[in-house]
C-alpha cells in the first residue's frame, strides 16, 4: 500500500508528464496504477468522462452525489446512464433526509445558508463516499470558469488524501461538443434548456452571462459548492 507521501509526489510528476496527454491516456494511467481503487464522479450534465472511463476501465465506479434538490431531468439521465454503459453507478445521499433536515434546520436552507447545506448535502457525503478510494477522476475543465482556469490534470488531494484526475481539464467548450455530437452521447435535457451548469434545482437557473457556471447561486458570491477546497 503507498504511502501519502508516495502518492503525492506521484500525483505532483504525473501532472507534469501527464500534462499533454490525451483524455484516454490520463485515464489509462490512471486505471492502471489504482485499478478498482480509482472512482468517477459525475453531477450527470453529460456523460463525456463515463463514455471515456467504461471503455477504458469497464465496470468502473461511478458515484452520483443525490441531494433530494436534483432536477428530474438529472435523475433520469443518472438512471439511463446506469442502464446504458458499463459503469457501476453509486447512488450517494445525505444522513439526512430533506424532511430531516428541514425539522431540524428550518426549510430552504439553501437560500439562508447555502454553504451549510452544500456542506451536508455535498461535501460530507463525498468525503464518506470517497474513502475506499485512492483517486477520483471527475469532469473538471479549465474552460468551466475563474476558478477552475487552474485545474491540472492531475493533482493531490491532501484534504481527503487521494490523487485527483481531471482527464477533461484542457477540453474546450468545443471539444466537449463535437465528442457528443461525434459518438451520439446522451446529455442531460436541460442543457438544451440554456443550463450550461446543473447542480440542485433550487440553486440553479439557466447561464446569465459568458461563464458557464453563472447560474449556479445567482445573485449570491457563491460560485462553488466545496467539493474543490
Amino acid at each position: 500500500m503507498s504511502t501519502t507521501t508516495d502518492l503525492s509526489e506521484l500525483a505532483l510528476t504525473a501532472a507534469h508528464d501527464l500534462e499533454d496527454a490525451s483524455a484516454e491516456e490520463i485515464l489509462t494511467w490512471a486505471h492502471d496504477e489504482f485499478g478498482s481503487r480509482l472512482v468517477l464522479t459525475s453531477s450527470m450534465t453529460d456523460t463525456v468522462l463515463i463514455d471515456l472511463a467504461a471503455k477504458v476501465a469497464p465496470g468502473i465506479d461511478v458515484v452520483f452525489l443525490d441531494t433530494g434538490y436534483h432536477f428530474v431531468e438529472t435523475i433520469g439521465t443518472r438512471d439511463a446512464v446506469q442502464s446504458v454503459y458499463d459503469v457501476n453507478v453509486i447512488n450517494v445521499t445525505p444522513e439526512l433526509t430533506v424532511a430531516e433536515q428541514d425539522a431540524q434546520y428550518g426549510e430552504d436552507l439553501f437560500a439562508r445558508d447555502p454553504d451549510r447545506c452544500c456542506g451536508m448535502r455535498k461535501v460530507a457525503p463525498l468525503g464518506r463516499a470517497l474513502e475506499p478510494y485512492a483517486a477520483w477522476a471527475s469532469g473538471l475543465r479549465r474552460a468551466d470558469g475563474p476558478t477552475r482556469a487552474g485545474t491540472p490534470v492531475v493533482s493531490w488531494d491532501a484534504r481527503r488524501r487521494l490523487v485527483r484526475v481531471a482527464p477533461l481539464a484542457r477540453w474546450s467548450d468545443e471539444q466537449v461538443a463535437d465528442y457528443i455530437e461525434t459518438n451520439a452521447l446522451m446529455v442531460n435535457p436541460l442543457l438544451d434548456d440554456g443550463y450550461t451548469s446543473i447542480g440542485c434545482a433550487p440553486c440553479t437557473l439557466p447561464a446569465t452571462s459568458d461563464d458557464p457556471r453563472s447560474g449556479r447561486w445567482a445573485g449570491l458570491a457563491k460560485t462553488e459548492c466545496g467539493i474543490l477546497q
